[in-house]
C-alpha cells in the first residue's frame, strides 16, 4: 500500500492517549475519522461538556505569581516544536508551577506488585503531553493530576525523563503511523477488546479468525501475532442496533426540524415526530418535501437521505463525510483494475447467491423437485471454478433460470385468499399472485413489482452501508461500472437478496399483508398502493431485524448488522489484511 502524501499538522493529545492504548483505535479515529459511541464514551461526553462550557483564560507564564489563584478550565494549548495540541480540562498553580488535572470517568489502576494506586499508562502519557505543551508555552510544570471520577480518587503522575522519553517515542510512532496507509493487526483475545466502542468496526476477533482460516502462506505460526490454533470469537458485536430507519411514503408530505427533532407535516399540520438520535436513515418515496435546515443536521449526525421516485426506483443519497480517508478507495480503485482479484470476489458472492437460493427453495418450497436442487447445487461448484466473468454471468443465469422457476411454488396463497373478495363486498381484482418469469423495468404482474421494490431498498442499504465502511458504492468488481448504478453494493447484495429480498416478498403475500388490492396498473406496468409500500416496509424491517447466526462466527446477529459485517469484512481483503472474502451462506 501507499503511504499518504500528509498528515495533520497537530496531533491531540487525546490522540496519544488512544495510540498508546490500541494502534489500531488510534488509526480508526485519527487516520480514518471514524468514531462510535457507547455507554461509556456517552458518559465521559456528558462529563466534559460540562466542563468545556466553563472554558477560562489561562494568565501568561510570566506573569504568573507563586501566591496567585489560579483555575482555570477547558484550556486549549499548542507545541509547535512538537506538533502537538491539547485542551487541558483543569490548570491550577501550585507555588508558581502550573498543574494539569485531567478528568477520567473510570477507575485508577491497581499495581499488583506493591498493591499502589495509579494512573494507567495511556493516561500517564496524556498527562505527560500535556505537561509538554505547558513547558513549550513558557510554564514550570512537573506533574499532572488524573482523576477518576468513578472513584473520586485523584492521582498524581511525576514526568520523570523516562516517562517523558517514552512519550515522545510513542509521539513518533503515532505520526509515522498516520504517515501510511496500513493499518495495524487487531489486539489479541484483549480485555480492552469488549470495552471498545469502535468493536463493531474494528473486528478483532472475526478479523484474526478469518485471517488464520485461510491457506495464506504469509499467515504462518511464526508470523508477528499468528494464532496457532483459531479460537472462536467473543461476543462483542450487538447482535441489533437501537437505530430505526424512517420512510416517508405519503405523497404531498414536510419534513422539518425543530432542535435535534424531525416534524413530519401534512397540510401544515404535524402527523409524527422522530428523534434524528434515534434514526439510522431516512428514506423519501416521491413528492415529499425536506427543508435545508433537517438535511444539514441529519447530515451532521451521519444519517443518511435516499431518494426513491413514487414507483420505489432508487435516485440516490444525501449524507455527511463519513470515512475522512480515502486509503480503502484508493486500493478499491487499484484492485478494480486487476481481473484476478475481481474473478476471486465474484465468484465467492455468486457462489453464495446460489447456495443461498437452494436453502430458499428447501425451506419454502411446497415440494421442491430434487433435478432443479441438485443444479443448482452444481451451478454453485461450477461457479466457484469460472475462468472468467463472463463465464460466471452465464452460470449465474442458468441458476437464476432454476429459481425463479421454482418461485411460484413458495407463494402459498390463491385466488379466493383476499378476504374482500372472499365476502363478495367488492368487485374483483385483475391481479392475483401467479408467478411465471422474472420481468422488469417495469415490471408487469404484482409479485414482480414487489420483488424490484424489495431489491430497489435492499440495494439502497448496501449503498449506505459502503458510505459507511468508506468503499465508494458506484465501482464494483463483479458488476461492472454503468452511469447511476450502485455497483459495489448490488455486489454485495447478491448472497442477500434470496434471503432478505425474495423472503420479505414471499412474507407479505403469504401472510396477507399485501392483497391484490393494493396494486394499480400504469400502462403495461404494474405498482403498490401508498398502503401497500407501507405494508411491505414493515415486513422488510421485520427481515432486517431477525436475528441469524453467522456460519464463520457462530453469534447471532441481525441481518442489518450482518449487511455491515460483511461489507467491513470486504474491507479487509481490499487493504490486504485478509485475503478471502468471506460470502455469507445459511443452511
Amino acid at each position: 500500500m501507499t503511504p499518504l502524501e500528509s498528515t495533520p499538522d497537530y496531533l491531540p493529545a487525546r490522540m496519544l492517549n488512544e495510540y498508546v492504548y490500541c494502534p489500531r483505535l488510534f488509526y480508526y479515529e485519527w487516520v480514518e475519522g471514524v468514531f462510535a459511541h457507547n455507554r461509556e464514551t456517552v458518559e465521559g461526553a456528558l462529563r466534559h461538556s460540562k466542563i468545556d462550557a466553563r472554558q477560562e483564560e489561562l494568565a501568561p507564564a510570566e506573569e504568573l505569581e507563586p501566591d496567585d489563584r489560579l483555575d482555570s478550565h477547558s484550556v486549549t494549548l499548542a507545541s509547535d516544536t512538537h506538533q502537538l495540541i491539547a485542551t487541558l480540562d483543569l490548570v491550577v498553580n501550585d507555588g508558581g508551577a502550573v498543574v494539569p488535572v485531567d478528568y477520567k470517568r473510570g477507575a485508577p489502576r491497581k499495581n499488583d506488585e506493591t498493591g499502589e494506586i495509579e494512573a494507567w499508562p495511556p493516561d500517564r502519557a496524556q498527562i505527560a503531553v500535556q505537561v509538554l505543551v505547558l513547558r513549550d508555552n513558557g510554564y514550570r510544570c512537573d506533574e499532572g493530576i488524573v482523576y477518576y471520577v468513578k472513584t473520586k480518587q485523584r492521582v498524581r503522575v511525576v514526568v520523570d525523563q523516562t516517562l517523558m522519553r517514552e512519550t515522545l517515542d510513542a509521539l513518533g510512532q503515532a505520526f509515522a503511523l498516520a504517515a501510511c496507509d496500513s493499518i495495524p493487526p487487531p489486539l489479541v483475545d484483549s480485555p480492552k477488546c469488549p470495552r471498545c466502542s469502535l468493536v463493531g468496526i474494528c473486528l478483532p476477533d472475526e478479523t484474526r479468525l478469518c485471517r488464520d482460516l485461510e491457506p495464506d502462506p504469509l499467515n504462518t505460526p511464526d508470523a508477528p501475532g499468528a494464532i496457532d490454533d483459531p479460537a472462536e470469537p467473543r461476543r462483542l458485536v450487538a447482535a441489533r442496533d437501537d437505530l430505526r430507519p424512517l420512510y416517508l411514503n405519503a405523497q404531498g408530505l414536510y419534513v422539518g426540524k425543530s432542535g435535534n427533532v424531525l416534524k413530519v407535516k401534512e397540510k401544515d399540520k404535524v402527523v409524527q415526530e422522530v428523534r434524528i438520535a434515534e434514526t439510522c436513515q431516512v428514506s423519501l418515496f416521491g413528492n415529499i418535501q425536506i427543508t435545508t435546515q433537517a438535511v444539514q443536521t441529519l447530515c451532521e449526525n451521519e444519517v443518511p437521505i435516499a431518494f426513491f421516485s413514487q414507483g420505489g426506483w432508487f435516485y440516490g443519497i444525501t449524507q455527511g463525510l463519513g470515512v475522512r480517508n480515502i486509503a480503502l478507495r484508493r486500493e478499491q480503485f487499484r484492485l478494480a483494475d486487476k481481473p484476478a482479484f475481481c474473478l476471486d470476489v465474484a465468484r465467492a458472492l455468486v457462489a453464495g447467491k446460489i447456495r443461498n437460493q437452494r436453502t430458499m427453495l428447501q425451506r419454502n418450497h411446497v415440494e421442491p423437485p430434487p433435478v432443479p436442487i441438485a443444479l443448482l447445487k452444481s451451478l454453485a461448484e461450477d461457479a466457484e471454478k469460472a475462468d472468467s466473468l463472463e463465464q460466471l454471468l452465464g452460470v449465474e443465469g442458468a441458476a437464476a433460470r432454476a429459481y425463479f422457476s421454482l418461485l411460484n411454488g413458495m407463494i402459498k396463497v390463491g385466488d379466493d385468499d383476499d378476504p374482500s373478495r372472499a365476502a363478495g363486498t367488492r368487485k374483483p381484482v385483475d391481479f392475483d399472485f401467479d408467478f411465471t418469469h422474472r420481468n422488469r423495468r417495469p415490471p408487469r404482474d404484482p409479485v414482480n413489482a414487489l420483488l424490484s421494490l424489495a431489491y430497489s431498498v435492499l440495494a439502497k442499504d448496501l449503498s449506505i452501508v459502503c458510505g459507511a465502511v468508506g468503499f465508494d458504492p458506484f465501482l464494483g468488481f463483479y458488476h461492472q461500472p454503468r452511469f447511476g448504478r450502485a455497483a459495489l453494493a448490488l455486489d454485495l447484495m447478491e448472497p442477500f437478496r434470496p434471503l432478505i429480498a425474495d423472503s420479505a416478498v414471499l412474507s407479505v403475500i403469504n401472510t396477507r399483508m399485501i392483497t391484490p388490492r393494493d396494486f394499480i396498473r400504469a400502462g403495461q406496468s404494474v405498482a403498490l398502493r401508498p398502503d401497500g409500500r407501507k405494508a411491505f416496509f414493515r415486513a422488510y424491517e421485520q427481515r432486517m431485524d431477525t436475528l441469524v447466526t453467522h456460519p464463520l462466527f457462530g453469534y447471532r446477529l441481525n441481518y442489518r448488522r450482518m449487511l455491515e459485517i460483511q461489507t467491513r469484512l470486504l474491507a479487509r481483503v481490499v487493504t490486504g489484511e485478509m485475503t478471502k472474502y468471506p460470502v455469507f451462506t445459511t443452511r
